[in-house]
């Protein structure tokens, strides 16, 4: 019994729970009670496995490995799958397991009048188990094992409310696009197989580092592209868009929070153990452009929606955009920013998709343009709202703010040491991003929670208790992470940090020490006493220059706005007093919409706004061509760098 409650043994119970869950539901799931308490148990057991290891991983830096079977050494080569655990691999398994238990309590009440719900938990728990799987596992083919699954369960979800418009094209595009990037993965794992003959991970990246033969470029190439694919980077981000749009609101959660987390991580993975390249120039450069590009281009798509979910997923990349850009930095002060803001982003872009919800659950629609003044109906729901979106547009005390300065200082940094223009620029693209992300929310506040409610939604009530109390978790946690970065630091992004730069460490827990050293000779790099810096995170000038972004987003908000439209008021409620305010004209009713609050900035910017009408046209093909030009990049880019 002591045994079996081995700390040691939690990474694979962690797992277990979840894939063992959506077994025992879909067989004992007819009733409605024990389903929903299988499901609970599910999330809250991996949940606190995961919790269990801070101390033991986090503040006593222990790597965990965990052989599934005995382990057996051939010819020099390990055979056998294995769980390793680092810091790293902890972080993105908090925050996967807190998305999806947070995810799982708000579905009790959302999906409890849909049909099929038992099959809805079982591929909730499937892709759940399926991401836990791939940031704990520390073989290549078991991670390509568990792309698969966390791949086909999210286009079944996509597409479980099939009779809402777009689903089935979404799940569609979902499948075809997601397979590509998922033969991608496995065909670069065959070619490392074959140069490597081994499928473990801290053996491989003993191994790569400095015999990155021409098979290993262009596996490289295809691991990177097949990872871009889960994290939905430029030009991968219309299926994310596609994907939020019509899935469940708890399922767009797990999209935007955990899947897109899946290939940050295995981008981290690759990058910083396997092959070792982010200590190049060239290759930070890359990240850092994909990155810079996928912010800039998503906030600017958001702009242009009139769906408030698919808004939200143009977001969600463009924070994405965020992470790859700090961690494409290499510098300590940039990867603990980049991880910090993956995990703020888990939580207000999660908390922001669950008030999305909400309001479909109660008014039925999404579209901006037929929202209004349900703060009036839903003041709870409209104030947790403002929480996310005062998070997600970097507001102090909130935790996008400490994050984002961080990237911002790290960005500057970075031009300052390196000399290099370029990286100046992209503390410049960070800005400006926040700036248009605010005015965004802006937008979205005014069309959906303020202004005229329209008579149709006046019998709109707020939301069950389950569903505020579960957007509740998230709400308070984006607080508490903003107003405490220091403990934030200490003790979960200062370790994982740590342990990226320390590639040796992980290798040697899973061969023995030394193992590293006599592998990779001189490609072997020592630790780096990575120091979580938060200066100027409460500094006056940080505060002023946030003001700043502030008036500016309200500015446009406030310029931008036709504020002609809407039908006007009788005759008789003209008041003649308020001539003096309104010029002699006649009282009108000003209800801004979601189409009309930026029509003059996209007008000013017509031009660029046409070319992305354009290359975003919808269709299937041309999606898939992207992802063949990106590829084709990615190669021809590896082969001459690398």
């Amino acid at each position: 019994m002591t045994d079996f409650l081995n700390y040691r043994h939690f990474p694979v119970y962690s797992v277990m729970a979840l894939f063992l869950g959506g077994f025992l539901i879909i067989v004992l799931g007819n009733k409605k009670v024990l389903r929903n308490i299988l499901a609970v148990l599910s999330v809250s057991v991996s949940l606190a496995c995961m919790l269990a290891l801070i101390k033991p991983v986090m503040i006593d830096g222990e790597i965990i490995t965990y052989w599934l079977g005995n382990r057996s050494i051939a010819g020099g080569y390990a055979i056998g799958i294995a769980l390793e655990v680092d810091a790293l691999s902890l972080f993105f398994g908090l925050l996967i397991s807190t998305a999806v238990f947070v995810s799982c309590i708000y579905s009790i009440q959302y999906m409890a009048n849909d049909r099929n719900v038992s099959q809805y938990y079982t591929l909730f728990l499937m892709l759940s188990g399926g991401v836990i799987g791939l940031v704990l596992s520390g073989d290549i083919f078991n991670m390509f094992i568990m792309v698969e699954i966390l791949t086909f369960a999210a286009v079944a979800l996509t597409a479980f409310r099939n009779e809402a418009f777009g689903a089935l094209e979404a799940a569609f595009k979902y499948l075809v696009v997601g397979c590509m990037g998922s033969t991608c993965i496995l065909t670069g794992t065959i070619m490392l197989y074959a140069q490597a003959h081994t499928l473990n991970f801290a053996q491989l990246s003993a191994l790569i580092p400095g015999n990155i033969t021409t098979s290993g470029k262009i596996a490289f190439a295809l691991l990177i592209v097949g990872f871009a694919t889960k994290a939905f980077l430029v030009p991968f981000h219309p299926l994310a868009a596609d994907a939020h749009g019509a899935a469940p609101a708890p399922v767009s959660v797990l999209i935007s929070g955990v899947l897109t987390k899946s290939g940050i991580y295995g981008i981290i993975r690759l990058t910083y153990f396997l092959f070792q390249t982010i200590s190049q120039s060239s290759f930070r450069l890359l990240l850092v452009t994909v990155g810079s590009v996928s912010m800039f281009v998503c906030v600017t798509m958001a702009l242009a929606q009139h769906d408030f979910k698919r808004l939200l997923a143009f977001h969600s990349i463009s924070q994405i955009g965020y992470v790859l850009t700090a961690v494409g930095l290499c510098s300590a002060l940039g990867f603990s920013a980049g991880i910090y803001h993956a995990m703020n982003h888990t939580l207000f872009k999660g908390l922001l998709f669950l008030t999305a919800g909400a309001v479909l659950h109660e008014t039925g629609t999404t579209n901006l343009d037929d929202l209004g003044g349900l703060s009036k109906k839903m003041p709870f729901t409209t104030a947790l709202f403002l929480i996310g979106a005062f998070s997600i547009s970097g507001i102090p005390p909130f935790n996008g703010f400490a994050s984002k300065w961080m990237i911002y200082q790290a960005c500057y940094q970075k031009a300052v040491e390196t000399g290099h223009f370029g990286y100046l620029l992209v503390t410049i693209i960070c800005l400006v991003t926040s700036i248009l992300t605010l005015a965004s929310f802006v937008k979205v506040s005014q069309s959906v929670f303020f202004g005229r409610l329209p008579e149709k939604y006046e019998g709109v009530k707020e939301v069950p208790f389950g569903m505020r109390f579960a957007m509740g978790i998230f709400a308070v946690l984006c607080i508490v992470t903003g107003l405490f970065p220091d403990l934030v630091g200490k003790y979960l992004t200062h370790p994982a940090s740590a342990a990226a730069f320390n590639a040796n460490a992980y290798i040697d827990a899973a061969f023995g020490e030394g193992y590293a050293s006599s592998m990779l000779g001189p490609f072997a790099s020592a630790a780096q006493d990575v120091v979580f810096d938060t200066a100027g995170v409460w500094s006056p000038v940080s505060w002023l220059i946030l003001m700043m972004i502030a008036l500016i987003a309200v500015t446009i908000a406030a310029v931008s706005g036709k504020y002609e439209k809407c039908s006007a008021a009788p005759e008789e409620v003209t008041d003649p007093k308020h001539e003096l305010f309104f010029g002699g004209e006649k009282n009108r009713f000003s209800q801004v919409g979601g189409s009309d609050l930026f029509w003059g900035f996209k007008y000013n910017w017509r031009h660029y706004f046409s070319g992305m009408h354009d290359l975003h046209s919808g269709v299937l093909n041309d999606y898939a061509l992207w992802a063949v030009v990106a590829l084709a990049l990615a190669m021809f880019f590896m082969l001459i760098v690398l």
